[in-house]
């Protein structure tokens, strides 16, 4: 799929639907049950059930018997973080590391639908920017895909990132076991990868599960592909500017970026977090698919 043409696909939530059927439903099955108070929907009162969450107001009204269902009763608890940086809107003429991200997130966010799931989203930068509560009502769901189609239309801003202070906020706020997706270049301010590692082993330590997609281009943030001949680098969180001959810089700057790198994947596995490379010029389904058939096989 053509993340540079998405919008013309239509409506988002429409364009999740036809991509996710065709790769994932039916892969996702949780383990987590429980209850809550926190009323979700009704569903129709079927013969031989309990009658303790009968909704009587709902049958004086209707004659009609309908049951209370409650969040917990979901599967699954998960809440979507979307890195909203400056170089998340990186190449700058597609935008493919945040629009990845965002159709990444409407897909996972349909399919976790599909299975009852409960979903919530959270967009930062260098601070909380959006903050969703965890609910798996149709109402809901339709509002977090709103909120994903204004994210395709929003202009960049120069924001910087600042990671490990956003998921140290996000861990105070997720009271219940959850399933934590972030989409991120992990390209933090501080650039030192132990303060997110400590934000991210707050998380674990409530708990949660941690699913981190790195988001990169690999041909040039890796690769460092670029036409041999003077160009100007511009750091987009920062605006800083440096022109230089590509074939001058490629070799320091691939030694750094991939030291980085896998520093990030080494610390990954050390603290027992799921790590998924997005290469924006390879296909969700390619992403995401490999994923998912190893989850399943994990239950």
């Amino acid at each position: 799929m053509d993340l540079s043409k998405v919008k013309e696909y239509g409506n988002i939530e429409l364009l999740a639907k036809q991509m996710v059927e065709g790769f994932i439903t039916g892969l996702h099955k949780s383990p987590y049950h429980g209850f809550s108070v926190e009323f979700a929907e009704h569903n129709l009162y079927n013969t031989g059930e309990s009658t303790k969450h009968i909704d009587w107001k709902v049958f004086a009204r209707t004659d009609r018997l309908y049951t209370k269902r409650y969040e917990e009763e979901t599967n699954l608890r998960c809440m979507l973080l979307i890195d909203k940086s400056s170089s998340m809107y990186y190449p700058t003429d597609s935008q493919a590391k945040i629009r990845f991200s965002i159709m990444a997130a409407a897909c996972l966010s349909y399919m976790l639908q599909k299975q009852r799931d409960a979903v919530g989203l959270c967009t930062f930068h260098e601070e909380v920017e959006l903050f969703t509560q965890v609910r798996s009502t149709a109402t809901h769901i339709h509002n977090l895909f709103l909120m994903l189609q204004n994210m395709l239309e929003d202009k960049p801003e120069q924001h910087k990132t600042s990671v490990a202070d956003v998921i140290h906020q996000v861990a105070k706020r997720i009271h219940k076991r959850s399933l934590v997706v972030l989409f991120s270049d992990m390209m933090d301010n501080s650039d030192k990868h132990d303060e997110i590692f400590s934000a991210l082993q707050h998380l674990k330590h409530n708990n949660h599960e941690i699913l981190i997609f790195h988001v990169y281009d690999k041909r040039t943030e890796l690769d460092f592909n670029f036409p041999e001949r003077p160009t100007i680098f511009i750091d987009l969180e920062t605006g800083q500017r440096e022109k230089a001959q590509p074939s001058q810089v490629k070799k320091i700057y691939q030694e750094q970026i991939e030291k980085r790198y896998k520093d990030i994947k080494m610390k990954c596995g050390q603290y027992k977090i799921d790590f998924i490379e997005a290469d924006v010029a390879k296909s969700i389904d390619q992403i995401l698919l490999p994923y998912l058939i190893k989850r399943k096989r994990m239950r």
